[in-house]
C-alpha cells in the first residue's frame, strides 16, 4: 500500500499524511510542485518526529511519477475523490494500491482523472464539501489496509 499526494499545498496536512504513513508502515509518494517549501517549519511539525521514519519518494512531475509507476503494472491508482461513484468501502483494495490524493485546493486535474484505475469516494451528509484531507486518507487507508491484512 502507498499513498500520493498530488501537488500538497498545506503543509500541515502533509506532515500529518507523512506521520500517518511512518506510523503505518505505508511509503508516500510526493508529486510536485508543492505549494510550499517542503522543509517548512509547519510540515516538521505536524510530522514530528516521525519524518524521518517515513518513506518518501519525491517526484518532480506527474509524468515523472507515472514513469516511474508503470515499472510496476502491478500497481493500481487508487483516487480518492468527491467526483468518484464507488463508496471506498465497496471497493476492492490490493495489497499494491497506490492511494492518490489530490492538492487540497483543486482536487487533480482531468488527465489525473483519466490516468487512474479506479475512483473511490467517501460518503458524506447532504450539503457537505469534502473531509480534511489528511482525515480522509487516513479513513481509506485504514480500510485498504483491513481488507489487505496489512500491519
Amino acid at each position: 500500500m502507498h499513498l500520493a499526494l498530488y501537488q500538497p499545498d498545506i503543509p500541515q496536512n502533509t506532515g500529518t499524511l507523512l506521520r500517518t504513513s511512518a506510523c503505518l508502515n505505508v511509503g508516500a509518494d510526493i508529486i510536485e510542485p508543492c505549494g510550499f517549501v517542503f522543509s517548512d517549519r509547519h510540515l516538521k511539525r505536524s510530522g514530528m518526529d516521525y519524518l524521518d521514519l517515513a518513506q518518501v519518494t519525491r517526484h518532480n512531475s506527474w509524468d515523472a511519477f507515472r514513469t516511474q509507476r508503470q515499472a510496476d503494472e502491478s500497481r493500481r491508482l487508487v483516487l480518492l475523490t468527491t467526483k468518484g461513484a464507488l463508496k471506498y468501502t465497496d471497493f476492492s483494495f490490493q495489497p499494491d494500491d497506490v492511494l492518490v490524493l489530490g492538492s487540497e485546493s483543486s482536487g487533480v486535474p482531468d488527465d489525473v482523472h483519466a490516468a487512474v484505475d479506479a475512483r473511490v469516494l467517501i460518503p458524506m451528509a447532504p450539503g457537505a464539501r469534502s473531509l480534511n484531507i489528511a482525515v480522509a486518507a487516513a479513513m481509506v487507508l485504514g480500510e485498504a489496509l483491513r481488507q489487505t491484512g496489512g500491519l
